[in-house]
């Protein structure tokens, strides 16, 4: 009995503890900042929902299999929402071109999705878990941290792309592609608390593009999706365990 009062206090400290967490937001982040994130996240959420129809579209259509038009596609599509201004009468169009992004992006995952499904369909619920994790304890930390703690890491960010790019094109040893998968996977990490802090202090300044944005975020998560499934991918087809 008293074990298992234990286990119940500790059960309500931890839910204590992340409740906390997002009402102490309150009182950290200014009131205009908060709206703002709550159109971010609520629009990043309709985005990801815009994204899984895009990979579902592609496992079930043979159409959405030439990745060349895609890509072409969602260059398009960045090109005209970042050209369209940021209004009132543009937020519908604008919303439009987001959602259009968001399920080309999707589209453009279905090959990693559909090799996943041949190994292994547990490592894309888990995958998806685990990033949808991993982003939400980013950005707390983001929020919680002083407002320009991690815009700092702009020069880091940068250089580990370059290195990983140059390492993509001269090396292609099995070692230097994995060691390049998770050095991608931490830069994206690093990415998350760098646009969160950005995406506030934009807003502080006056900028109100929340869908612009929304397009940061979304492509830190879908990022983040896809690095861990192909980790979780590469060790089950090696024959590992996660």
């Amino acid at each position: 009995m008293d074990y298992r009062r234990q286990n119940m206090r500790h059960d309500n400290n931890i839910f204590g503890n992340i409740r906390n967490a997002f009402t102490s937001l309150n009182d950290k982040l200014e009131k205009d900042v908060q709206v703002h994130l709550r159109c971010v996240y609520g629009t990043l959420a309709l985005g990801l929902i815009a994204a899984t129809v895009g990979s579902c579209l592609h496992l079930f259509i043979d159409f959405f299999h030439y990745n060349f038009f895609l890509l072409f596609g969602s260059i398009l599509l960045m090109v005209a929402l970042l050209k369209t201004p940021h209004n009132v009468h543009n937020e519908r169009k604008r919303f439009g071109y987001y959602i259009a992004f968001c399920i080309l992006s999707g589209v453009s995952s279905g090959p990693i999705i559909e090799k996943a499904l041949i190994i292994d369909p547990s490592v894309i619920l888990t995958s998806f878990l685990g990033a949808a994790i991993i982003f939400g304890c980013f950005t707390m930390a983001a929020l919680h941290a002083p407002t320009t703690k991690f815009l700092h890491l702009g020069g880091f960010i940068t250089s580990g792309l370059l290195f990983i790019m140059i390492t993509a094109i001269f090396s292609h040893s099995a070692f230097m592609r994995t060691t390049c998968l998770w050095l991608a996977f931490v830069i994206n990490c690093t990415l998350i608390l760098y646009d969160t802090q950005l995406i506030c202090e934009k807003r502080r300044h006056g900028d109100t593009d929340y869908i612009l944005h929304t397009i940061e975020l979304f492509i830190d998560f879908i990022d983040l999706f896809r690095y861990i499934l192909a980790i979780l991918s590469q060790k089950k087809d090696a024959g590992g365990v996660y």
